[in-house]
């Protein structure tokens, strides 16, 4: 690592407000859609894990979304209300690192993992006899594992050859959390060049997996399409499923795209924080409503489980209630 690079401390993020007033409106507003991220995705979790019936591929692989984005969003919003809370913009030099390796990792393991839930739902509707070979138990394990061991990687070779670059420009981010484009803007050498060349090579890398999601939801598409008018349920189902999933998908990779490649004569501070919010936040604050809370069968689940640890509860409170005088 360069002597300018370590010679930094801390970086200073950039405060989305000045005045005290809406530092506290948006560390409340922050908070919201943290604590629904959470409530969500916690859900989600707990439910799968604790249901066996939902111990299926599909809930298989929405068990893994939802843990990257918990920790997606954990990442970056937490730092940022905190900062809004106390006054203040800085974070540390291991604080930023850590940012942008762990976004990093959690963001390319989310959209692997929306790569392999587009083939389980092009398996299960297209072929769906072939199912359970193609998606044993085995095979759903190594697809996860993949996705998450490429979001690793992936991370650990952004990260390094970032931070690897000398930074002369100061320590001021343009971003309310720790990005690479932003890094790469207080670097002062041409070495940059090689970590954009790394960013183009990951965005053609999406763009093949956001090409295989399409085409595999077009072979979903033409195969709901074949059902008789009589099951209009069915297809109304499928296409209000595989169409919020669809939309969700491009407007996640297309705001990342952008704002990673998009060239710096193109700087734009509002566009960035509002790009910015759009592939960090708003992903792990919708994916639990699209794809759990529009499914019945996980909705029932989800219920039993609370209204059976409602009772669990309230069991607890009379027991305890009673028994000390069943003690003497």
């Amino acid at each position: 690592m360069s002597n300018s690079s370590s010679s930094i401390s801390q970086f200073l993020l950039l405060p989305f407000v000045d005045t005290r007033d809406l530092q506290l409106l948006h560390f409340c507003l922050f908070l919201g859609i943290y604590l629904a991220a959470l409530l969500g995705n916690g859900l989600i979790i707990i439910t799968i894990a604790c249901d066996h019936r939902l111990h299926t591929p599909m809930y298989f692989f929405l068990l893994n979304l939802s843990l990257t984005d918990l920790g997606c969003i954990s990442t970056t919003l937490p730092k940022s209300m905190a900062n809004s809370l106390w006054d203040t913009r800085a974070i540390s030099y291991t604080g930023c690192v850590a940012q942008i390796f762990f976004f990093t990792f959690l963001i390319t393991t989310e959209f692997c993992l929306l790569t392999v839930m587009a083939y389980d739902r092009y398996v299960a509707i297209c072929h769906p006899l072939h199912y359970g070979t193609l998606l044993g138990s085995r095979a759903c394990v190594h697809m996860a594992a993949a996705a998450w061991a490429s979001g690793f990687l992936n991370a650990v070779l952004h990260t390094a050859n970032t931070f690897s670059l000398p930074l002369c420009h100061g320590n001021a981010v343009d971003q309310f959390f720790c990005e690479i484009p932003q890094i790469l803007k207080l670097s002062c050498s041409d070495a940059y060049l090689r970590e954009i060349g790394l960013i183009v090579l990951g965005a053609c890398l999406f763009f093949s997996c956001f090409v295989f999601i399409v085409v595999s939801y077009v072979q979903i598409f033409r195969a709901v399409l074949r059902i008789p008018s009589e099951q209009g349920r069915k297809r109304h189902k499928a296409f209000s499923t595989c169409l919020p999933h669809l939309a969700v998908v491009s407007l996640f990779l297309s705001t990342g795209v952008f704002a990673y490649l998009k060239p710096t004569s193109m700087f734009n501070l509002f566009l960035d924080l509002v790009l910015a919010v759009l592939y960090s936040m708003f992903p792990p604050a919708v994916n639990p409503l699209i794809y759990s809370m529009r499914n019945q069968e996980h909705k029932d689940a989800m219920w039993k489980q609370m209204t059976g640890c409602f009772q669990t509860a309230m069991n607890c409170s009379c027991f305890a209630y009673h028994w000390p005088f069943k003690s003497r």
